[in-house]
């Protein structure tokens, strides 16, 4: 959520350094387009004094602008508050204002009407940011006194009045704590006036705020407002696996968005029998096993052949569960089955910008001569090595061929000691090595010996 005039960088914004509080409000969590500022009211009707002002982290006020100020959202008010004075924004004005306090159900007459005072003064304004700078180091210090009083409470967010009088600690907590004693540590400690307010865990994550699995903003701190109770038969419409890891969301509870597309599922589910119904045909009992509500179609196994499913169709089983109710009997599924085909579906991606290549705008390479020059020159030392190489292989043949000789020799029945010649000392220490790995030696020693 920011602004066209904003830059975020390390999460604040930069452009409007204003911090998320800029002029135009859109910095901020769960604001209202105001679609008729651009319109002016018909004559002779007064415009609506009601002023919609936000508070931290998305708390909203309504109040009665009594002394007929002109005001504009963004402007910085002082309020009336219980006990002193309290320092909001003005997030909306005009008609707008009386749609949302009807949405809200809020009264255009209370018995006590809170006002707008005044414009805030630069005092005031620095009042205030001075008590917003105390709330971080003071909320640490404030869970460390909650930890050493044993309390099973979490202390999730401090706001200070814009007087700076009151601080109000919001806190969670599972069952009932007492907190008599923590109360009258905070008064010595942070020496102000201290109030202690419980809130839910779906209203905690608004305050908060976060980034949920689906890597959006969460939709309690950006725009939703009522919390519905969400039950895992929602899960279960859905076919979606009951897993609390993947339900749950930044709050620990189950997701809110399970009952966005509940209402379709429902619509789709009304033409399915239910889960519970047997199909009874000559060869069996079939029972149902799985469903798949985009395609309509369900697969049925026979008690006894669990492993063995059948597809049909919703239209089908509706037709077998009508027979069945005139006690008649289908011969079996088989009959109704769909044969799976299973076709290897391959992606084909198209180039939809054109068939323009995507180098097009790269600039064209020179002709480097040099490079040409190299490879002609590699190329050409190339071919006597080549020469080198086949004389190499020749010499290597003919003097493989001399051991077969005496080898040949040795057959004809000469059982004397080969002679020591030359020759074979002057052999290279390659074809030694060739010799010694070679393990094919023996099978000729064998055919001498025979």
């Amino acid at each position: 959520m920011a602004c066209a005039s904003c830059s975020t960088k390390d999460g604040s914004p930069k452009g409007c350094k204003n911090n998320g509080t800029c002029g135009t409000d859109s910095c901020n969590k769960l604001t209202v387009f105001d679609w008729l500022a651009n319109m002016s009211l018909p004559n002779g009707e007064k415009p609506f004094n009601w002023v919609e002002v936000r508070y931290k982290n998305g708390r909203k006020e309504y109040y009665n602008n009594t002394e007929h100020l002109t005001l504009s959202i963004g402007d910085i008010v002082a309020t009336q508050a219980k006990s002193g004075h309290d320092i909001g924004m003005v997030t909306l004005t005009g008609e707008l204002v009386r749609v949302q306090m009807k949405r809200k159900n809020i009264s255009e007459k209370p018995e006590e009407v809170l006002k707008i005072y005044r414009k805030a003064s630069q005092k005031d304004i620095d009042i205030w940011s001075a008590a917003r700078d105390k709330e971080e180091p003071m909320k640490v210090r404030a869970r460390q006194f909650a930890i050493d009083l044993n309390l099973q409470m979490k202390i999730s967010d401090i706001e200070f009045q814009g007087d700076a009088s009151k601080a109000t600690f919001y806190y969670t907590a599972e069952e009932r704590v007492d907190f008599r004693e923590l109360i009258k540590v905070f008064a010595r400690e942070f020496r102000t006036r201290i109030e202690m307010k419980q809130v839910g865990f779906r209203q905690e994550a608004a305050r908060l705020g976060g980034i949920g699995s689906c890597g959006r903003e969460l939709c309690c701190s950006t725009w939703l407002t009522d919390f519905r109770s969400v039950s895992t038969s929602a899960a279960r419409y859905q076919q979606l696996s009951l897993n609390p890891q993947k339900l749950a969301g930044q709050c620990g509870k189950l997701k809110c968005c399970l009952n966005y597309e509940l209402d379709t599922y429902l619509d789709a589910l009304k033409s399915f029998p239910k889960n519970d119904t047997k199909l009874y045909t000559q060869k069996g009992t079939a029972v149902c096993q799985k469903t798949d509500i985009f395609k309509g179609h369900l697969w049925y196994a026979y008690e006894g052949e669990w492993m063995n499913w059948h597809k049909i169709t919703t239209d089908q089983a509706n037709e077998i569960i009508e027979l069945n109710k005139q006690k008649k009997k289908v011969a079996s599924l088989e009959e109704y089955a769909l044969e799976i085909l299973e076709e290897d579906t391959k992606e084909v991606f198209e180039n939809v910008v054109g068939q323009d290549s995507l180098t097009r705008f790269d600039s064209p390479k020179g002709k480097n001569n040099r490079k040409n020059n190299r490879r002609k020159g590699s190329q050409a030392n190339k071919k006597p090595a080549t020469n080198k190489n086949t004389n190499s292989k020749d010499a290597s043949n003919s003097k493989k061929a001399a051991p077969n000789k005496n080898q040949g020799n040795q057959k004809q029945g000469s059982n004397k000691p080969k002679p020591n010649n030359q020759s074979q000392g002057s052999r290279s220490q390659g074809q030694n090595k060739r010799r010694k790995n070679n393990k094919k030696k023996p099978q000729n020693n064998n055919n001498a010996a025979k």
